[in-house]
């Protein structure tokens, strides 16, 4: 199978322009990042919860996790700033086409009862979140060893200027939207 960065520039880019009628190609939107972001409101107690869902991100991504730190004290959550909140990463190249081809042909199908994503996640610049309720649909997450199973966002930062471009851009790239 040749790799998604190959089929968006050889299959993708010539469809893209003649629908959007881009007269260069750079114009072409394209996926500039793919952010994978957890939030665990139980770091706060558990600092195990961290640590597993740290390395649970790592094995997803392919890359360390950076910690993420309360920015401000809310004193209703016990929570003050700088403590660790959660994890994320970035991806970028070909890292990030291969978690893509991953997400759209491994990970999604193996959801129950999956009829496609929302169309409605898009932000109005050509950006789509998608939140995933469950890690292990993942294949590299051995579920014998996952202590509680956590949620992730996944957000996807295009290049396209509208939420129409950005939504045939990922359609192309093989994203199952709900009909």
């Amino acid at each position: 199978m040749a790799s998604m960065k190959e089929f968006y520039q050889k299959e993708c880019v010539p469809l893209l322009m003649k629908e959007f009628g881009y007269k260069n190609t750079m114009q072409v939107p394209r996926m500039v990042k793919i952010v994978l972001n957890v939030g665990l409101g139980e770091a706060i107690q558990n600092a195990k919860a961290l640590e597993s869902a740290t390395e649970e991100l790592s094995l997803i991504a392919g890359q360390r996790p950076v910690i993420t730190k309360a920015r401000k004290s809310i004193a209703s959550f016990k929570l003050r700033e700088g403590m660790s909140i959660g994890c994320m990463v970035t991806l970028r190249g070909d890292r990030m086409y291969d978690f893509l081809a991953k997400l759209v042909h491994v990970a999604l199908p193996r959801v129950r009862d999956f009829r496609g994503v929302s169309e409605k996640s898009f932000d109005g610049r050509g950006n789509y979140t998608l939140g995933i309720k469950e890690q292990i649909i993942f294949p590299e997450i051995d579920y014998n060893k996952v202590e509680k199973i956590r949620g992730l966002n996944v957000t996807i930062v295009t290049s396209a200027q509208t939420d129409a471009e950005g939504r045939y851009l990922l359609k192309l790239l093989g994203m199952p939207f709900r009909s």
